[in-house]
């Protein structure tokens, strides 16, 4: 009889698991919607992202074009650099002594000796 109650009992637990109705869970399964406040919030910043982007590349074409310039000057700067040390050469070629007494000679001039005064630069 042991079994038997044993098998009795068990077997009214399983009559009564299989006797509990199944509850189906009804997934309702809503669309996120966007509010009119999320939009404008997504449209400002998307509107801020783009005028700090042309911003930027604005600032970048200006920084190229102010080095172009620069670089332009450069140049200029250093030919004329050369042009001047060019033009020292030849002051210090024309203003040798020999060389303008023989100019002097050859216009007409002589050295008159009571007319010549010692300038020493200081």
């Amino acid at each position: 009889m042991n079994q038997n109650l044993a098998y009795q009992i068990q077997h009214q637990k399983k009559e009564q698991t299989n006797q509990v109705p199944k509850q189906k869970t009804v997934v309702i399964r809503r669309r996120a919607s966007i509010t009119l406040g999320e939009k404008a919030l997504i449209i400002l910043f998307a509107a801020i992202f783009l005028l700090g982007a042309v911003k930027i590349v604005s600032n970048s074409v200006n920084v190229y074009q102010s080095n172009v310039e620069i670089q332009k000057l450069e140049q200029r700067i250093e030919v004329q650099n050369r042009a001047n040390s060019d033009l020292e050469v030849q002051v210090a070629e024309l203003s040798k002594y020999d060389r303008i007494w023989k100019e002097a000679k050859k216009l007409g001039l002589t050295l008159n000796e009571n007319n010549v005064k010692n300038v020493r630069e200081q």
